[in-house]
């Protein structure tokens, strides 16, 4: 085989790997987003076509969908710690106001409305609360709720009890969407969390 075409080779399974690698990304930010819109129940095949792919693909990726489950929850909560990250940014040493942003943007109509993009602890609780004590999902899940609450801890309130307030309120927010208790919910929740030093 001469050079050229032994490089040619090389190069189309080289592209053909990174092409992988890029479905594979897909499928788990696409999991990950219809997962904390749908639940961990939605099929493989629905989600493969979300991304665009075959669901024959599917197993070449992944050893199996609890395997997607483990890689999508960790990729979720990649994220929320990017947005924390981003918030705690913009305000530099100013602590108290990055958190206060964070509760408000956390406990506002638009993240209500939309899960797909929004926080996981909330819109993966009760898929998480059906995983065996042991699954690796419920582990990654764990990390990022402690990881989370960590973030929302300050000298005067205990990041728990913050990111419980903030979870069942935007819980109980998007069951009861659609009527004025909803929007009650958002608001008290936001009052219960205002700092105490202003």
């Amino acid at each position: 085989m001469s050079n050229e075409i032994q490089t040619g080779v090389w190069l189309m399974g080289r592209v053909s790997q990174q092409q992988a690698e890029e479905n594979r990304r897909r499928v788990v930010k696409t999991a990950a987003r219809l997962f904390r819109e749908q639940g961990t129940q939605l099929s493989v095949a629905d989600l493969m076509k979300a991304a665009g792919l075959t669901h024959g693909g599917f197993y070449k990726q992944f050893a199996s969908k609890e395997a997607l489950i483990d890689e999508a929850t960790a990729y979720a909560f990649a994220e929320l710690s990017k947005t924390y990250k981003s918030e705690f940014g913009q305000h530099g040493d100013q602590r108290v106001v990055a958190q206060q942003s964070l509760i408000d943007t956390y406990l506002s109509v638009e993240h209500r409305d939309n899960p797909a993009d929004g926080c996981p602890a909330a819109a993966l609780a009760v898929d998480m609360a059906r995983e065996p004590e042991d699954a690796e999902a419920r582990r990654v899940y764990t990390q990022g709720v402690g990881a989370f609450a960590e973030g929302l801890a300050d000298g005067d309130q205990d990041g728990i009890a913050r990111l419980c307030t903030m979870v069942g309120a935007i819980l109980l927010a998007r069951a009861t969407k659609g009527s004025t208790v909803s929007d009650e919910i958002l608001t008290a929740a936001r009052a219960a969390l205002k700092p105490t030093d202003g």
